[in-house]
């Protein structure tokens, strides 16, 4: 055994008792070391510019800095290095968060390694340009956090930087190429900004690069190359853009990518097929695009998918069966656009669906052939984790359900969701059908069929996992709902729109003769025809919601009856209920809405509000009784009942209000004082209110202060300067119109269409015509997907009508973009907008062609009456508060030559299509004969060339007919003849020939409706014809272009103004010899002065020379 030298083992054991000595000595002295004094008070002047409501930086009063919360410095140096403030601003209660502005003494920190300000709300547009000096940084993460500018290009300085997390701002401009120099970074997000133009091919650089998120924002062009260079990436998110082109090959080169999503932009062409390589893959969506051709075999590589969505494209073909090879593929979402041409099927007799053995939800969506694959539906009865299946828009029908016998199929005891709305399903049997194949189902959806017919007693016995049941949009009567009451699971039960006809009592006795009554949550009656009057709801132990809008219901609700103890909205607007409201609603005490506007209730106020005086004073928080006959003797008011409020002008309210609705109350003349008490409200409405005076100080001081407002005091008379409100007050709605405002426009009014409207996701209606808008729609708008109307007309806004438009606004009903200045092609995606009814993108720069898909249009092949108006309503939660509140619509309009403003249910009965003075090219697509219920057409002023649509006559309910100025050849068509409500017509400044037909108003029109057609001919114009042609050659003429400045009549005006100057001013010198005298005098002078300034300067120049 070897022996250790004495004088090493004693050598060895001094150095290491001097390391310990000296670790001691640095462990000791860590509680020594106090922060730097300079970087001190640079986090004080960073602190002074919050806002910090919440106490985050309550600590940050000691002398160490070090010890203060979110800090941390060196052990050695007492650098600070770290930074974390994240706040909580979104999320639910407490929130903790800041407000304010970042302060530049942050420079200061030049060892700062990690700095995270997420989730706060800070404002500023230069804060990224100063931090772009922490050139030690690692971490950024300033997400969530109200940012606004541009991303620096000193931003690639940040040699270091690994992490950079900037999403959910307003940012906005291009990506800085030389972000290309961050060669150590490893997760870049960028989501849900306003950034724009090209992805910078040197993003290829990041080699290190894990992370890359930039979806959400308005990023255009083709992907580039360079990207196949991130060999480390694994996860890519480019959705929600408006790239373009194909998706490139090189997106193959990137096998560690596990998760790629390119949806909702605008790639078009055929999948490549070296996306089969990306072997690591578990999430691929391509959904929303304008993919074509067949999906391509190679999918069926990606052994690890866990997520495959290629809905919403325009694929065609057969389904690959390599799809089968996927057994670790959980979701798989298939489909395409039902209008486009080709059919994308699935091969009946292959069993590849059967080899998804993993496969949990399963959605088809416009399957050609699906109602004649009888095998592959018993294929999914067999995927043993299914747990949701939806087949919609498949046109299935009950022949081919039924001829399956319920043996066949065997589903999972997991299968808990099925939709088969939107087919053609005609009897309840389909019910029956299912309770024999599967009793364990949740969630069931048979919406926007054609089932009629009562619903068997197995149905209801059989489905004892049911909670929610969609029945709506079908042909159901009362009695074919009985079975229904034994689903003794059931939470939710939807039959909008159907044909219940009976009286409400029947109704709900059928419901109530079952355990239903004991487990029903929500019930929705809306929109039907039912009869009678409200009853004794007591039964219904467990209901919540109730929705009995839109029906027959009349008369006097009874006094005594009850309402369940757990309700909290109770809805009955727009039906003929009289008299009050009964004195058991008030002792409901979970009522928090009750909504029985437009209805004939005549109790006075007073008597309203002591019915409601119960333990319901303490939860009710939305009362809606507008649209009544309410008498009222009192000081006081709600809605739009013409009320007259009498206050002391010293009165005091002896409480906060979360919500002032005053609405059509009558305030004034003088402008209310008391709402100077009144610090607490979210929502203000006193429009209509009869105050005519100048907004007070107080008012606009107390409206800064508020971080989420909403305020109408339009239509009154209200004078004075609107002040300029910060921009970090967020507007749900600011209505200030129809007043006597004067003074400038305020800042905050002015410029762009601000980013921050995206965040308002439950908005419905956005006006903002007849302002000084520019640049273009801002992306964010596209998450407001509940929008029913939007008006930015009359502006400078520009660049392209973005595709998101239609592919996320789907519940457009009014879309008006005219008078601004837009240029390129309408997107197709425009076409989804099925409940469009008023189209208005008139006076821009649009080319292209009219899109053919214009056709699926729904509701402009339907016609429309008065009574088919509905109102307008939205949900409201804000504050403490929810409730429903209605709105009324109204667009300005162009109507036979002038100006005209149209409102709600008359509004709903202008179907109009306006596409006038534009560029658009190319003929007048015949998929229009198809929208019935068209009242205005507008193509005017355009460069559409080929013939008049022949079948045009179709639009029978045509009022408004203009295709003048445009290039239009051929003959009048003879079924225009049919059109017999026709009001105003010009097919003028065209290439028409031949006769205009006879018919009973063809003739009726001025001569000038067809005139500038040389080959046209018979009444009303003079020219008559022969065999349906001319009697005389036509005579040849040039062209004129109404656009040109130099016409005839510009050189006639300029020869006459000619005329009139010279002899205006030379005639009187020639008459008055006095004038002439002193104009020659005038002239000598004049020329004498100017000789002797030039001589005098030519002589100092040869002087100094």
């Amino acid at each position: 055994m070897p022996t250790i030298n004495p004088v090493r083992f004693k050598f060895m054991q001094a150095i290491i008792t001097f390391m310990m000595m000296m670790l001691q000595v640095l462990v000791s002295a860590q509680d020594h070391i106090m922060c730097i004094q300079t970087e001190r008070e640079a986090l004080l002047q960073f602190k002074a510019a919050l806002v910090d409501r919440y106490g985050m930086l309550s600590s940050w009063t000691t002398s160490d800095c070090c010890k203060w919360e979110g800090i941390r410095c060196s052990n050695l140096t007492g650098h600070v290095l770290m930074l974390d403030l994240h706040g909580d601003l979104f999320n639910d209660v407490p929130q903790r968060y800041m407000r304010g502005e970042i302060h530049k003494s942050l420079m200061e920190l030049q060892q700062l390694n990690y700095l995270n300000l997420s989730w706060n709300s800070f404002q500023g547009r230069g804060t990224l340009e100063f931090l772009s000096s922490l050139s030690n940084l690692r971490y950024l993460d300033l997400s969530y956090s109200d940012f606004g500018g541009k991303i620096p290009t000193q931003f690639g300085s940040l040699s270091n930087l690994k992490y950079l997390d900037l999403a959910w701002n307003s940012l906005e401009g291009s990506i800085p190429r030389q972000i290309g120099n961050l060669s150590q970074l490893q997760h870049l997000d960028l989501r849900f900004n306003s950034f724009e133009g090209n992805i910078p091919s040197q993003i290829g650089n990041l080699s290190q690069l894990q992370y890359l998120d930039l979806s959400a924002n308005r990023f255009e062009g083709n992907i580039p190359s360079q990207i196949g260079n991130l060999s480390q990436l694994q996860h890519l998110d480019l959705r929600f853009n408006s790239f373009e082109g194909n998706i490139p090959s090189q997106i193959g080169n990137l096998s560690r990518l596990q998760y790629l999503d390119l949806s909702a932009n605008r790639f078009e062409g055929n999948i490549p097929s070296q996306i089969g390589n990306l072997s690591q893959l578990q999430h691929l969506d391509l959904s929303l695009n304008s993919l074509e051709g067949s999906i391509p075999s190679q999918i069926g590589n990606l052994s690890q998918l866990q997520h495959l969505d290629l809905s919403w494209n325009t694929f065609e073909g057969s389904i690959p069966s390599q799809l089968g090879n996927l057994s670790n593929l959980q979701k798989l979402y298939l489909g395409r656009y039902s209008y486009a041409g080709g059919a994308l099927k699935i091969d009946d007799g292959d069993h590849w669906l059967s080899n998804l053995i993993s496969l949990t939800h399963l959605s088809f969506h416009s399957i050609s052939n699906l109602n004649t694959s009888h095998s592959f539906l018993q294929m999914i009865a067999k995927l043993p984790k299914l747990i949701e299946l939806r087949l919609f828009h498949c046109s299935l029908s009950d022949n081919f359900i039924l001829s399956l016998g319920p043996s066949k199929f065997n589903f999972s005891s997991s299968f808990s969701v099925l939709d088969l709305s939107f087919n053609s399903f005609t009897s309840s049997m389909i019910l029956q059908w299912l309770s024999n194949v599967t009793s364990n189902l949740v969630e069931l959806d048979l919406s926007h069929n054609l089932l009629e017919g009562s619903t068997s007693n197995h149905f209801g016995r059989v489905m004892n996992s049911l909670e929610h049941l969609d029945l709506s949009d079908n042909i159901f009567k009362g009695e074919d709902l009985k079975s229904l009451a034994n689903i003794c699971t059931l939470h939710s039960l939807y039959i909008l729109e159907n044909h219940l006809s009976e009286d409400l009592p029947s109704i709900l006795h059928n419901l109530s003769s079952g355990c239903v009554k004991h487990s029903l949550q929500e019930l929705d009656f809306t929109y039907n025809q039912i009869t009678g009057s409200l009853l004794d709801l007591s039964v219904f132990s467990s209901l919540r919601s109730l929705f009995l809008d839109g029906n027959k219901l009349s008369g006097k609700i009874p006094e005594g009856i009850r309402l369940p103890f757990h309700l909290k909205s109770l809805s009955i607007q727009s039906n003929s209920l009289e008299g009050g409201i009964p004195k058991s609603f008030g002792n409901s005490c979970a009522l928090s809405s009750l909504d029985m506007s437009d209805n004939n209730l005549n109790k006075e106020l007073a008597v309203i509000i002591h019915q409601l005086s119960g333990c319901a004073r303490f939860s009710l928080q939305e009362l809606n009784i507008r649209g009544n006959q309410i008498n009222v003797q009192i000081g006081i008011g709600i809605g739009n009942s013409l009320l007259a409020l009498a206050f002391s002008p010293n009165w005091i309210p002896p409480f906060q209000l979360n919500h002032i609705g005053l609405r059509s109350c009558k305030l004034g003349p003088v402008f209310p004082k008391w709402l100077e008490t009144q610090n607490q409200f979210g929502d203000i409405d006193i429009s209509n209110a009869g105050i005519a005076d100048m907004v007070p100080k107080w008012f606009w001081a107390n409206l800064a202060f508020r971080e989420l407002i909403s305020m109408n005091i339009s239509y009154n008379n209200l004078h004075g300067i609107i002040p300029n409100f910060p921009l970090k007050n967020l507007y749900n709605s600011l209505i200030l119109g129809s007043n006597q405002f004067d003074g400038p426009i305020p800042p905050f009014l002015r410029g762009r269409i601000p980013t921050s409207m995206g965040s308002l996701l439950h908005l419905q209606a956005l006006l903002l015509r007849n302002n000084n808008l520019t640049d273009e729609i801002p992306f964010s708008l596209r998450s407001c997907t509940n929008l029913v109307m939007l008006d930015i007309s009359e502006n400078r806004l520009s660049g392209l009508i973005p595709a998101w438009i239609g592919s996320e606004l789907q519940e457009l009903q009014f879309l008006s973009l005219g008078r601004n200045n837009f240029h390129g092609s309408l997107p197709l995606q425009i076409c989804y907008l099925s409940d469009i009814q008023l189209l208005d993108v008139s006076l821009n720069s649009m080319s292209g062609q009219i899109p053919k898909c214009i056709k699926i249009f729904t509701s402009m092949t339907q016609k429309t009456s008065s009574r088919d108006y509905q109102g307008h309503s939205y949900l409201v939660n804000i504050i403490g508060m929810s409730g429903s509140h209605t709105y009324d619509l109204n667009a300005l309009l162009m109507w036979k030559g002038s100006e005209q403003m149209f409102k709600n249910n008359v509004l709903l009965l202008l179907k109009s299509i306006d596409l006038s003075s534009n560029h658009f090219s190319g003929e007048i697509p015949l998929e229009i004969e198809n929208l019935f219920g068209l009242v205005s057409l507008n193509l005017s002023r355009n460069h559409l060339t080929g013939k008049i649509p022949s079948n045009i006559g179709k639009l029978t309910s045509l009022d408004f007919l203009d295709l003048s100025r445009n290039h239009l050849a051929g003959s009048i068509p003879l079924s225009l003849t049919q059109i017999d409500r026709l009001g105003m017509l010009d097919l003028s400044h065209n290439n028409l020939s031949g006769e205009i037909p006879t018919g009973t108003q063809l003739q009726s029109f001025n001569a000038s409706c067809y005139e500038d057609n040389l080959d046209l001919c018979g009444p009303p114009l003079e020219k008559l014809c022969i065999d349906g042609k001319p009697a005389q050659e036509p005579i040849v003429k040039l062209p004129e272009d109404e656009n040109l400045l130099f016409t005839r009549e510009f050189y006639m005006s300029m020869a006459i103004g000619f005329v009139i100057s010279f002899w205006g001013v030379f005639g009187s010198i020639l008459i008055n010899r006095s004038w002439r005298h002193a104009y020659f005098k005038f002239i000598s002078n004049f020329s004498d002065a100017i000789y002797v300034m030039a001589a005098v300067k030519v002589f100092k120049w040869h002087h100094s020379g």
